[in-house]
């Protein structure tokens, strides 16, 4: 059974199952391909008839993270599930959407529109279905978006962010046709984790991006995570080398797709092989991410922190949080955790990379005595990961909610933490993902083998219903965020708010960057 949708590009014909209407392949922007390659993105030709929407689209081209296998053969399983991203080919259209809406003939339904993750390295709509939104009266939309090189290569030529202006084109394509599929286009919230919440932080201080959303829910990212333009040159600069091409864009894009992954994966292998900062630029060897948003003066006029701070994006509802372990996952995929010394965390950035507390502004000696006091039982490996959830994660999403609180903004912002531990795990990187689109079960697409057996659903139903609410009306359930309470929802077993229960980490990470 299919259902159409007249949009303003032409006629979509979707399907319906057990009361949900799927739209997929969507495309919201022209093929980055041909003349449009490693360029922002172009309208959409309209189409005549009717076009088939009841298949997901291709994806953009990206590189597979590589195979690391942890410390058990159930770690196996873990890597091979994020490693497990479909490529896509040059021809292919893949600035595409998927939907799911309970109604098309509906009215004012809100719409929340889902960014992933992936390090800005990868771009997968396939393990995020947004049919259980659908189902509970929400209009769910999951974007792709060229990530990689393909994305944020910056050459200092006045093209910049390309894939951060995939997501503005995508939110546009929104604006323009939800209303047809039942949605309110006044009362769009976009949500996403790890990268994907870093793109949002940094969509709240872009003016590409204003008045595109209502409301924001960041997920373990906020808006630090940025790469200054020289040092964004100089990659672009390795890269052309690699390459053995002149560094422009015309020269790159001539490469084809096929060579530049290839380079592109060779680049990374250098760049975590030999992290020295003269090389490569601190923010760069600390981030290991050489593909992320680069500060151009334009399409993101400054640090998104700083702009934030400054009042951008005030008029925004907003909903930032992290998990307790969240860093811990990627020492444990990758096998370093047993592996982590007092030698390596207290040694030079140059010898250690990213697993020297220095790399992250930390008076070694002083940092690892303040970590042993605050987790006396914890091995040199998790301190590391404690160390880097603050800095990735947890001291990223305090300032984003301080710095709001600081200025004079009309939106409204709300603190959380999840705290259930996976079985093994802990409370890592991406777990609370299946969490909020209640589809935490054992066999869901990338995440499953991180839940084990049982996976609490009460605390999947309450976290969906908590975002749903949250895009509905603005209001979460729990008081907002304040310099007098700094009132938190702690996610878990049993969840309850809690004040201000990250004080040690505000005090410890005062003015380091």
């Amino acid at each position: 059974m299919g259902a159409t949708v007249k949009t303003v590009q032409g006629v979509l014909r979707g399907s319906v199952a057990d009361g949900v209407y799927a739209f997929l392949g969507v495309p919201y922007a022209a093929p980055p391909f041909g003349a449009n390659r490693l360029r922002p993105p172009q309208s959409v030709e309209p189409w005549g008839g009717v076009r088939d929407a009841t298949a997901p689209g291709p994806e953009p081209p990206q590189v597979a993270p590589p195979t690391t296998g942890g410390p058990t053969e159930d770690w196996h399983d873990v890597s091979g599930a994020f490693a497990a991203v479909e490529r896509a080919t040059p021809s292919q259209d893949c600035l595409n959407l998927n939907l799911w809406t309970p109604d098309p003939t509906a009215t004012g339904l809100p719409v929340m529109v889902w960014i992933q993750g992936g390090m800005f390295e990868l771009s997968s709509t396939s393990a995020y279905d947004g049919a259980h939104f659908a189902r509970d009266g929400v209009v769910c939309v999951v974007i792709n978006w060229r990530p990689g090189a393909e994305g944020f290569l910056y050459l200092g030529d006045g093209i910049a962010n390309i894939g951060l202006l995939d997501q503005v084109a995508a939110l546009e394509w929104v604006q323009e046709n939800i209303d047809a599929f039942g949605g309110d286009p006044g009362n769009v919230t976009v949500f996403g984790e790890s990268a994907g919440a870093m793109s949002i932080g940094t969509l709240l201080a872009m003016p590409h991006a204003k008045g595109l959303f209502r409301r924001a829910i960041l997920q373990s990212g906020a808006a630090h995570q940025v790469t200054p333009a020289d040092e964004a040159r100089r990659i672009a600069g390795y890269l052309a080398d690699i390459l053995g091409v002149p560094p422009t864009r015309q020269a790159i894009a001539a490469v084809g797709v096929e060579r530049l992954l290839a380079a592109q994966a060779q680049l990374k292998t250098e760049l975590l092989t030999a992290p020295d900062p003269e090389r490569w630029g601190q923010a760069v060897v600390t981030s290991t991410m050489p593909w992320q948003p680069v500060v151009d003066g334009q399409v993101l006029p400054g640090v998104p922190i700083d702009q934030i701070s400054a009042g951008a994006g005030g008029e925004v509802d907003v909903i930032v949080g992290t998990n307790t372990d969240d860093w811990r996952l990627w020492l444990l995929v990758s096998g370093a955790l047993g592996r982590i010394t007092d030698e390596i965390l207290t040694g030079p950035v140059h010898g250690h990379g990213y697993q020297a507390l220095a790399a992250y502004g930390l008076d070694p000696s002083t940092a690892l005595a303040a970590y042993r006091d605050r987790y006396p039982r914890a091995s040199p490996g998790d301190l590391l990961a404690n160390v880097q959830t603050d800095w990735w994660m947890r001291v990223p999403a305090l300032r984003l909610a301080e710095a709001r609180t600081r200025t004079p903004a009309t939106g409204r912002t709300y603190m959380y933490e999840f705290a259930w531990p996976a079985p093994g795990l802990g409370a890592v990187h991406a777990v609370e993902v299946p969490f909020v689109f209640d589809t935490a079960t054992p066999d869901a697409p990338l995440f499953g083998p991180m839940l084990g057996a049982h996976p609490p659903q009460d605390l999947a139903h309450r976290m969906h219903a908590t975002w749903i609410a949250f895009a509905r009306t603005g209001d979460p359930g729990w008081p907002p965020y304040d310099h007098h309470r700094r009132a938190t929802m702690r996610f878990g077993t049993t969840s309850e708010v809690v004040d201000d229960p990250r004080a040690w980490e505000r005090a410890l990470w005062e003015g380091i960057r």
